[in-house]
Protein backbone atom coordinates (compact mmCIF):
# COMPACT_ATOMS: atom_id res chain seq x y z
CA UNK A 1 0.00 0.00 0.00
CA UNK A 2 3.26 2.49 0.89
CA UNK A 3 4.38 1.84 -2.44
CA UNK A 4 0.70 2.72 -4.34
CA UNK A 5 0.64 5.63 -2.52
CA UNK A 6 4.38 6.96 -3.16
CA UNK A 7 4.04 5.43 -7.08
CA UNK A 8 0.96 7.62 -6.86
CA UNK A 9 2.81 10.88 -5.59
CA UNK A 10 5.54 10.58 -7.88
CA UNK A 11 3.68 10.03 -10.94
CA UNK A 12 1.22 13.28 -9.93
CA UNK A 13 4.91 15.40 -8.94
CA UNK A 14 6.16 13.85 -11.83
CA UNK A 15 3.09 15.50 -14.34
CA UNK A 16 2.74 18.62 -12.47
CA UNK A 17 6.08 19.78 -13.36
CA UNK A 18 5.78 18.26 -16.75
CA UNK A 19 2.92 20.91 -17.00
CA UNK A 20 4.96 24.10 -15.39
CA UNK A 21 7.67 24.71 -17.95
CA UNK A 22 4.76 23.79 -20.72
CA UNK A 23 2.52 26.49 -19.33
CA UNK A 24 5.45 28.95 -18.98
CA UNK A 25 6.49 28.56 -22.84
CA UNK A 26 3.47 29.18 -24.03
CA UNK A 27 3.01 32.71 -22.75
CA UNK A 28 7.16 33.82 -22.12
CA UNK A 29 5.89 37.60 -22.28
CA UNK A 30 4.23 37.13 -19.17
CA UNK A 31 5.45 38.21 -15.78
CA UNK A 32 6.42 35.08 -12.98
CA UNK A 33 3.66 35.57 -11.34
CA UNK A 34 1.39 35.42 -14.03
CA UNK A 35 2.81 32.33 -14.94
CA UNK A 36 2.33 30.38 -11.49
CA UNK A 37 -0.82 31.92 -11.44
CA UNK A 38 -2.17 30.36 -14.32
CA UNK A 39 -0.49 27.23 -13.77
CA UNK A 40 -2.73 24.32 -12.00
CA UNK A 41 -2.44 23.69 -8.02
CA UNK A 42 -2.80 20.45 -6.93
CA UNK A 43 -5.86 21.20 -4.82
CA UNK A 44 -7.77 23.01 -7.69
CA UNK A 45 -6.99 20.63 -10.97
CA UNK A 46 -6.46 17.37 -11.56
CA UNK A 47 -2.48 15.94 -12.40
CA UNK A 48 -2.72 15.02 -15.98
CA UNK A 49 -1.82 11.51 -16.48
CA UNK A 50 0.86 10.42 -19.55
CA UNK A 51 -0.77 8.53 -22.33
CA UNK A 52 0.67 5.42 -21.67
CA UNK A 53 0.09 5.19 -17.79
CA UNK A 54 -1.48 2.20 -16.37
CA UNK A 55 -3.94 1.79 -13.66
CA UNK A 56 -2.30 0.28 -11.55
CA UNK A 57 -5.21 -0.94 -8.74
CA UNK A 58 -7.01 -2.14 -11.41
CA UNK A 59 -4.01 -4.03 -12.87
CA UNK A 60 -2.95 -5.06 -9.28
CA UNK A 61 -4.85 -5.15 -7.14
CA UNK A 62 -7.43 -6.74 -5.27
CA UNK A 63 -9.97 -6.97 -8.40
CA UNK A 64 -7.09 -9.59 -10.45
CA UNK A 65 -7.14 -12.10 -8.15
CA UNK A 66 -10.02 -15.13 -8.17
CA UNK A 67 -11.27 -15.92 -5.12
CA UNK A 68 -12.78 -19.66 -4.04
CA UNK A 69 -14.14 -21.11 -0.60
CA UNK A 70 -13.17 -23.94 1.25
CA UNK A 71 -15.61 -26.84 1.61
CA UNK A 72 -13.59 -29.19 3.31
CA UNK A 73 -16.39 -30.80 6.32
CA UNK A 74 -14.75 -30.96 9.36
CA UNK A 75 -10.81 -30.93 9.23
CA UNK A 76 -8.65 -27.66 7.88
CA UNK A 77 -7.52 -27.70 4.58
CA UNK A 78 -3.53 -28.18 4.31
CA UNK A 79 -1.93 -25.65 2.50
CA UNK A 80 1.16 -27.22 1.20
CA UNK A 81 4.59 -25.91 -0.70
CA UNK A 82 4.09 -27.06 -4.03
CA UNK A 83 1.31 -28.69 -6.43
CA UNK A 84 1.06 -32.06 -4.49
CA UNK A 85 0.32 -34.46 -1.88
CA UNK A 86 3.95 -34.77 -1.58
CA UNK A 87 5.12 -31.44 -0.68
CA UNK A 88 5.30 -30.29 3.43
CA UNK A 89 2.30 -28.71 4.34
CA UNK A 90 3.30 -25.08 5.29
CA UNK A 91 -0.36 -23.93 6.47
CA UNK A 92 -4.02 -24.62 7.36
CA UNK A 93 -6.85 -22.85 5.76
CA UNK A 94 -10.41 -23.43 8.05
CA UNK A 95 -13.31 -24.74 6.30
CA UNK A 96 -15.54 -22.14 4.65
CA UNK A 97 -12.83 -19.39 4.79
CA UNK A 98 -12.64 -17.32 1.61
CA UNK A 99 -8.95 -17.41 -0.34
CA UNK A 100 -7.40 -15.34 -3.16
CA UNK A 101 -6.19 -17.76 -6.06
CA UNK A 102 -3.59 -16.22 -8.53
CA UNK A 103 -3.00 -19.24 -10.84
CA UNK A 104 -4.08 -23.10 -11.51
CA UNK A 105 -1.86 -26.23 -12.03
CA UNK A 106 -1.66 -29.42 -12.28
CA UNK A 107 -0.35 -31.59 -9.55
CA UNK A 108 -0.79 -34.68 -8.13
CA UNK A 109 -4.27 -36.48 -7.79
CA UNK A 110 -6.66 -35.98 -5.07
CA UNK A 111 -10.23 -37.58 -4.90
CA UNK A 112 -10.05 -37.82 -9.41
CA UNK A 113 -8.93 -34.26 -9.68
CA UNK A 114 -5.50 -33.29 -10.66
CA UNK A 115 -5.59 -29.51 -10.44
CA UNK A 116 -4.13 -27.08 -7.70
CA UNK A 117 -4.56 -23.43 -6.78
CA UNK A 118 -1.92 -21.61 -6.34
CA UNK A 119 -2.61 -18.71 -3.12
CA UNK A 120 -2.39 -14.91 -4.09
CA UNK A 121 -1.65 -14.24 0.17
CA UNK A 122 1.07 -16.81 0.28
CA UNK A 123 3.54 -19.47 -1.06
CA UNK A 124 1.15 -22.24 -0.88
CA UNK A 125 -0.85 -24.53 -3.26
CA UNK A 126 -4.27 -26.11 -2.16
CA UNK A 127 -6.26 -28.98 -3.75
CA UNK A 128 -8.70 -27.95 -6.31
CA UNK A 129 -11.18 -30.25 -4.96
CA UNK A 130 -11.74 -28.69 -1.81
CA UNK A 131 -12.10 -24.85 -3.11
CA UNK A 132 -15.07 -23.59 -5.50
CA UNK A 133 -14.29 -20.69 -7.07
CA UNK A 134 -16.87 -17.80 -6.21
CA UNK A 135 -15.45 -15.46 -8.47
CA UNK A 136 -13.34 -14.79 -11.17
CA UNK A 137 -11.24 -16.71 -13.87
CA UNK A 138 -7.78 -18.31 -12.87
CA UNK A 139 -5.15 -18.28 -15.44
CA UNK A 140 -2.75 -21.28 -15.44
CA UNK A 141 0.43 -20.75 -13.76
Amino acid sequence: MIRRTLTGGLLATVAMLALVPTAAEATPATPRAAVSAAAPTPSSAPAARPAHHVNHRATHGRSTHAYGRVITRHSPLRVRSGPGTGYRVTGRLRAGSLVALRCRTNGSSVHGTRQWYRLAQSRGYVSAHYVRVVRGTLPWC
